[in-house]
């Protein structure tokens, strides 16, 4: 079950970038907060229908925490969604998918002790992140842009991922979802207002854009691991999340026709070497008998 809830989140969450990228009526900010809005409702239905009173119960601790990690995705989405109209979607894919290395160096500041092979494998993906930075330079100011926001977008959702681990010990996977998607859309609203973007009157294809980043990226993809949180922990979570690389390119490559320079295959390939140390390292060693 917890294979498959994690194959089906990074299928999710990997059709994020393409979708983002394929609908570019829809203003960025304008997108964000409908698939957040609308997560958010759909999910708080089975928490009323289970317990009217669920979020009246919801101590401050709880709050605090899934406060945190709504402003850190609200501000995680305005950084990636805007880097998936500058860059490429493999790279941006790529860059803020390196959430697992901050959660890594911010867990060991804090005094967790990991074996030796998951920094080594942090160090391997850190130089598959300046691999691609490096090779957009010759792409034009653009694409250095869109790499930074997703750079930043990482760190973001290191925050949005390490938040949201320390709520989900005592929240459920739809009480506390539905809080920090609605959080988040309540600060997108804010922002949409402030810089002037549309929330409505959008054509139909923009309409259907919407539904699908909803329905796939949000409700899918940020659900299913929001719901892994507790099962296998903010950092092999978010070392999980990288295989949105290689899905996101290869859906921006069938859908888009997008032509990613070979060069950035390289930094991909580099990334994913580090998540296999990372992961592997986590692992305890065997004790002979």
């Amino acid at each position: 079950m917890t294979f498959l809830l994690a194959a089906l989140g990074i299928l999710g969450i990997s059709a994020s970038g393409p979708i983002i990228a394929a609908f570019p009526q829809v203003p960025v900010l304008s997108m964000a907060l409908w698939r957040n809005g609308a997560a958010a409702a759909v999910l708080s239905v089975p928490v009323l229908k289970r317990n009217r009173q669920s979020y009246r119960q919801i101590t401050s601790r709880e709050w605090f925490f899934t406060s945190v990690a709504g402003v850190a995705l609200a501000l995680h989405f305005v950084c990636f969604m805007y880097s998936m109209r500058l860059t490429s979607v493999a790279a941006g894919t790529a860059l803020v998918c390196i959430q697992g290395v901050w959660i890594a160096l911010f867990q060991a500041s804090r005094g967790v002790r990991y074996r030796k092979p998951v920094f080594f494998g942090m160090g391997i993906a850190i130089l598959g992140v300046v691999l691609i930075t490096g090779f957009d330079l010759g792409q034009g100011c653009d694409a250095i842009i869109g790499d930074l926001l997703a750079l930043a977008g990482g760190v973001l959702a290191a925050i949005y991922t390490l938040a949201g681990a320390t709520a989900r010990k005592t929240m459920g996977t739809a009480t506390y979802s539905s809080s920090c998607y609605g959080i988040t859309a309540v600060i997108l609203l804010v922002l949409c207002l402030v810089a002037g973007q549309p929330v409505w009157g959008f054509n139909a294809t923009g309409w259907l854009g919407i539904i699908l980043l909803t329905v796939c990226a949000q409700l899918l993809g940020h659900t299913a691991m929001n719901h892994l949180l507790n099962v296998l922990g903010p950092l092999t979570v978010s070392t999980l999340i990288l295989l949105e690389i290689p899905g996101a390119a290869l859906l921006a490559a069938l859908v888009l026709g997008q032509v990613v320079p070979t060069a950035t295959y390289l930094g991909l390939a580099v990334i994913l070497l580090g998540l296999v140390l990372v992961v592997r390292g986590q692992v305890p060693p065997k004790t002979a008998a």
